[in-house]
């Protein structure tokens, strides 16, 4: 599967950002879906997964209550709401996808995905 990840940007601390994945190749519904982020200089880090049926959901604790990951198997696209943005956010954000058979599994370890998307520059300004 190839991913494609858009919607960055320059946005104001307090501003909102929705970031899509696109799937093309195969069929997203196969996949648990994940976005995560890097900082130059720093290790990719894990910020919010959802299962293949679309209603199990994990995020890292930086961003709960904040970001909202949701999928629509029917266009193969994954996305991420990001609200009430800090200057922390800024990173380069990119999505991933992994098969699994059950659908109600949700993954945060960066070694649990097999595919990865190009990532998307989000820069929140102070």
């Amino acid at each position: 599967v190839q991913l494609q990840a858009s919607g960055g940007g320059l946005v104001q601390a307090g501003g909102s950002l929705r970031l899509s994945c696109a799937a093309s190749g195969r069929a997203l519904r196969d996949y648990v879906m994940g976005w995560f982020r890097q900082v130059p200089g720093k290790e990719r880090e894990f910020v919010a997964t959802v299962g293949r049926n679309g209603i199990n959901k994990d995020y890292d604790d930086s961003v709960r209550g904040r970001f909202i990951i949701s999928r629509d198997n029917a266009k193969n696209n994954v996305y991420l709401q990001m609200n009430s943005l800090r200057p922390e956010d800024t990173a380069v954000y990119s999505c991933a996808a992994a098969w699994r058979s059950h659908s109600n599994v949700v993954l945060k370890e960066i070694g649990s995905y097999n595919y990865w998307g190009q990532g998307t520059q989000v820069t929140v300004s102070s």
